[in-house]
C-alpha cells in the first residue's frame, strides 16, 4: 500500500515537471537580462545599443544592477521618457539597487534614472516587448523593425496582478495534484 502512494507521488512530480519542461505553463522559456550587461546600469554605457541586441518576450525578467541612492529605474510612459521629466507619467519606481522586473506583457517598456542629470544623459531606454516564443527550444522570434510608437500606454496595473495570480493558481494547482495522487 505505501509502496503505491509512493509510486503514484513519484508519477505526479514527474508529470509536473514535465510539463514545466515541455512549456505548458507560462514563462517556462524566459530569459532574464542584466540591463547594461556587465556595465549594469550606471552612466556612461549606450543603452540603445545594449536595448537593441536583444528579443525581450513576455516572461523574461529585466534586472536593474546599481548602487542605491546614487541611481534608480523607473518605468514610465512614453512622454516622460522623451522629457525626463518625471514629474508625470511614472508607473513603477524601482530604488533597491537589485531590481528585477518582470514583463509582463507584450507591449512598449520605457525606463529610465531620475537621479539629476542621468535621463538627459543617456540612463534611459526603451524595448519592444513580443509574445513568448512557442519555437522548439524557445528560439527568439524574429526581429522586426522598429517603428516610433505614436501611442501612450493606458494600461493599469491589473495585468500584473492577474500574473501573480496566474502563478499562485498554477502552484495551488500543482499541491492539489500531489494531493489527489498521494491520498487517492
Amino acid at each position: 500500500m505505501a509502496e503505491t502512494q509512493v509510486l503514484r507521488c513519484f508519477s505526479g512530480f514527474t508529470i509536473i515537471l514535465a510539463m514545466i519542461n515541455l512549456g505548458f505553463f507560462r514563462g517556462a522559456n524566459s530569459e532574464t537580462y542584466t540591463v547594461g550587461d556587465e556595465d549594469e546600469w550606471s552612466t556612461g554605457t549606450n543603452y540603445l545599443a545594449w536595448s537593441n541586441r536583444y528579443n525581450f518576450s513576455v516572461g523574461d525578467v529585466l534586472v536593474f544592477k546599481y548602487i542605491r541612492g546614487q541611481h534608480n529605474a523607473y518605468e514610465v510612459m512614453e512622454a516622460t521618457y522623451k522629457s525626463c521629466n518625471d514629474s508625470t507619467g511614472v508607473l513603477v519606481r524601482y530604488e533597491s539597487g537589485d531590481d528585477q522586473v518582470v514583463l509582463t506583457e507584450a507591449k512598449k517598456y520605457w525606463f529610465i534614472c531620475t537621479i539629476n542629470g542621468h535621463c538627459l544623459g543617456g540612463m534611459r531606454f526603451t524595448i519592444e516587448v513580443k509574445e513568448a516564443s512557442t519555437a522548439p527550444g524557445g528560439a527568439p522570434p524574429e526581429a522586426e523593425p522598429s517603428s516610433p510608437a505614436t501611442t501612450t500606454p493606458d494600461k493599469d496595473f491589473a495585468s500584473r496582478e492577474q500574473a501573480m495570480a496566474t502563478h499562485r493558481l498554477v502552484f495551488a494547482f500543482g499541491v492539489v495534484v500531489v494531493l489527489q495522487i498521494v491520498l487517492f
